[in-house]
Formats: structure tokens, C-alpha cells, sequence
């Protein structure tokens, strides 16, 4: 069992004043053009923040971020609010960290909670896969922007003679590196060859995900934690009967053509679309919230990244874990409950491969402490975004309600850790205390 009585070392993480997250609500989450099609990023949001205005008191302030842009609004997070007819004097802003934004937006509220007027935040995030927003190269909207703004038919003429064939073409958003040009998935294969991750430990992961899930779903853990919609009132990518057998029959995803591929659709998160939001207060603000909603205290967070030229993509929390635990004087074992986002579980195996590698911890992550054995059996109970799905902008305000409940029934004092990799070379990380 993690000791639970343990004081860490002080920390500024959140500065001098108690913040603490509380849980907020989700939308079922949904494969990509499955039940969920129909809605925007923005059409996805409000219903969550709807259900949760009706839960909670005026919040001060509202952060909501979407990873994918759109050109039919600037700030989501107002438009979310309006829309959602909440009182039209909250300030929002939207944020955006690809993987890790609703988490970067809860560490960002919880930096602006001063009791001075702001003392509880409505946080969260949204992705619609399913209407990925289509857009001109730049040179054809130059193009057509002085055609649309040319006076008389010469010019209009002039403007179209100035278009050359070269420039008609369609701008597709796609998930990939802007730097390397290669997607996440591809930049995972490397990470699994080399840190030799083999294809059944991460058939394991992601047979060990779809069961947390499916009993999360069968327990009642889920059900004042998700919203029902019309289109879907449960999540529609967990798996309740996939097995090893199954799993180890799907092909490869990402490498096809080496015959050493191992990442799957099975051991991948699938393109997902869903909401997910979460409240972030301080003693205040928490007092204006109802009493049965699950809260924890965040007693300090890491932001960290590392150059993706020369490491592997999303190694980022492998290297900022170490670093949040050694500040705060804990260790692995120490840590009762591990929430670990799973953009593929050969990412996760390769992040705890590392945190046991007490040469990468001392020389990469910088940290002398020995923090031990990472205790796997403690890690994503009810599931994780293999089975739940990978709505970008959602994830992180997911994965940190689901840890908000899962830790707030466990005894006092007992410490959380939520982890997030994103693209770029980033994560984000959360400790947290029942």
C-alpha cells in the first residue's frame, strides 16, 4: 500500500494558497465520424458546461481550449459560455497545449485564483475529429482575397490571372509534427524499437484499459461523471470483450512495411470526438460548490519539455515525474493512485521503463533520489484513453475528474499522480492529495 501520511518538502507549485480541483462532468466519448459526428467542437462543449453551471454556483472565470483550430471563432471559451447561457460578465479565454490542454488550463486557473474576486474556475476542453475544418493554402486565400476585394472587372480579372495552378490547394489538418513531419503514432514506433517495447506488453496495457473501463461502466463509476446525449449515453470505444488473442490479430498502423511495426489500432488511442470539463477553486470557491462533488487539493504541478530533435516525442513526462516527486520529498511507491494518459500504450511502457531506469532519472530527469519500483497494478483503475478515447482538448479536464474521484474514496492523505504527454516534446503532470 502507498503511505499516505507523508509531508512533502514545501512546494511552490501552487503557491502559498490552497487550490483544489473538483470534479466536473464529460460527454460520452466517441470514435471519430461514429455517434458524436454531428457536433463541433463548440456544439460538444455546451452541454457540459450547461450541466455544470446547474451543479455549481457563478463561477469568477472560464478557460476552454480545442487543439484543432476553426475559423468560425477566435475564443472558444466565450462562445462556450454564451452559448451555454451562462452569466455574460464571466472573463473566459481559451487555451491550447495539443494533449495536455485542459490540463494546462486547470494549472493556468489555478495561477489566477486570488480570493480578490477569483476564487472558483470552470475549466475544460472539447474536439470534434469529426469536422476537422478544411482550409485554403495561403497563397489561394491571398488569391481570392484580392478578388473578392477588387473594385471593378479589370481588376477582378487581374486578380484571377494572378492565380497560378500551384497555388489551388486544400490545407487538411492531420496529426503530425510540424517539425519532423511525422505523426504521433510514427514517432512512437521509434520510441517503442528504442526502448525495446514489445508488442504483447503493449497488447497488455491496452487489454488492461478496456477491462478498467468496462468495469468502470458496470460499477456506476462513470454515470455522474458522463453526460447523456441523444446520439450516445455511454462512452462507444471501450471493448468489454477484446482479449489477448484478439488484439495480437490486428495489424500494424504505423510501420507496415518493416515487419518490426507493434503499434495498433487496439494498443492506440483512437480519434476521438468529446467534452470534458472540471472546477478548480480555492477554499473559497469550493465552498460554493455542492458538497457531494468529489475535490482534491493539487499540491504542485510540472510543465516541462524536451527537445524533440534529440529525444523521443512524447518522453517529455518521463523526464518531469522524477522531478515532481523528488521536490516534494515522495517516491513511487508513495503515490496510491497513478492516472497515466495512454496516446499509446508503448508510450506508457516506455515511460515507466524510464522511471525505473535509475540512469535516466539521475542523467536525463537530473534527479539523484532512488524512487523505486513504479507500482504498475496502481495505475489508470478505470481505464484510459486506449479504451475511452483521445478527444485532444478534453483529455486532460478527463483524466483529472476521473482521478478526482477515484482519489477522493481513497483514505485521507493519500497522494495522486495524473500524467500527460503532448506533441511538441511537452507534458504536463499533476500531484494531488485526498
Amino acid at each position: 500500500m502507498a503511505r499516505a501520511a507523508k509531508t512533502p518538502a514545501k512546494s511552490s507549485g501552487t503557491g502559498t494558497r490552497d487550490i483544489w480541483l473538483a470534479a466536473g462532468k464529460r460527454t460520452p466519448f466517441a470514435r471519430v465520424n461514429g455517434a458524436l459526428a454531428g457536433y463541433d467542437a463548440l456544439q460538444l462543449s455546451v452541454p457540459v458546461v450547461k450541466a455544470m453551471l446547474a451543479e455549481g454556483e457563478r463561477p469568477d472565470l472560464a478557460v476552454w481550449g480545442a487543439v484543432i483550430p476553426s475559423l468560425m471563432w477566435s475564443n472558444l471559451a466565450r462562445e462556450v459560455l454564451l452559448d451555454a447561457g451562462a452569466d455574460a460578465s464571466i472573463p473566459a479565454f481559451t487555451t491550447v497545449m495539443a494533449c495536455s490542454t485542459s490540463m494546462a488550463g486547470a494549472f493556468q486557473a489555478a495561477g489566477m485564483l486570488d480570493d480578490r474576486g477569483r476564487s472558483l474556475a470552470l475549466v475544460g476542453g472539447a474536439e470534434s475529429m469529426s469536422r476537422v475544418q478544411v482550409g485554403l493554402g495561403p497563397e489561394l486565400s491571398d488569391d481570392l482575397r484580392r478578388l473578392l476585394e477588387a473594385r471593378d472587372l479589370k481588376a477582378r480579372l487581374a486578380a484571377l490571372g494572378a492565380t497560378r495552378l500551384s497555388d489551388i490547394r486544400l490545407h487538411i489538418p492531420r496529426v503530425v509534427n510540424r517539425i519532423t513531419g511525422k505523426s504521433m503514432g510514427e514517432h512512437t514506433e521509434e520510441m517503442a524499437k528504442g526502448w525495446s517495447i514489445s508488442r504483447t506488453e503493449q497488447d497488455e496495457l491496452a487489454l488492461a484499459s478496456h477491462r478498467g473501463a468496462a468495469r468502470g461502466w458496470s460499477s456506476g463509476f462513470f454515470d455522474d461523471l458522463v453526460i447523456r446525449l441523444p446520439e450516445a449515453t455511454k462512452d462507444t470505444t471501450v471493448r468489454p470483450d477484446t482479449s489477448l488473442e484478439k488484439l495480437a490479430k490486428l495489424a500494424p498502423s504505423f510501420d507496415r512495411t518493416s515487419g518490426q511495426g507493434t503499434l495498433t489500432a487496439g494498443n492506440s488511442s483512437p480519434l476521438t470526438d468529446g467534452a470534458a470539463g472540471l472546477w478548480v477553486a480555492t477554499d473559497k470557491g469550493l465552498d460554493r460548490l455542492p458538497a457531494h462533488l468529489p475535490r482534491v487539493r493539487l499540491v504542485d504541478y510540472e510543465i516541462n519539455a524536451i527537445d524533440l530533435r534529440t529525444e523521443y516525442l512524447l518522453m517529455a513526462p518521463a523526464y518531469g515525474i522524477p522531478r515532481l516527486l523528488a521536490r516534494n520529498g515522495l517516491t513511487y511507491d508513495d503515490i496510491g493512485l497513478w492516472e497515466i494518459h495512454e496516446a499509446f500504450t508503448a508510450q506508457v511502457a516506455t515511460h515507466i521503463k524510464a522511471l525505473e531506469d535509475d540512469g535516466f532519472v539521475r542523467d536525463k530527469a537530473g534527479v539523484t533520489a532512488r524512487l523505486g519500483r513504479f507500482p504498475r497494478e496502481r495505475m489508470n483503475p478505470n481505464g484510459g484513453s486506449t479504451a475511452l478515447g483521445h478527444p485532444f482538448g478534453a483529455t486532460g479536464a478527463r483524466i483529472l475528474s476521473q482521478a478526482i474521484k477515484e482519489l477522493a474514496a481513497m483514505p485521507a492523505g493519500t497522494w495522486g499522480l495524473v500524467s500527460i504527454c503532448a506533441d511538441g516534446g511537452q507534458g504536463t503532470m499533476a500531484l494531488l492529495r485526498n
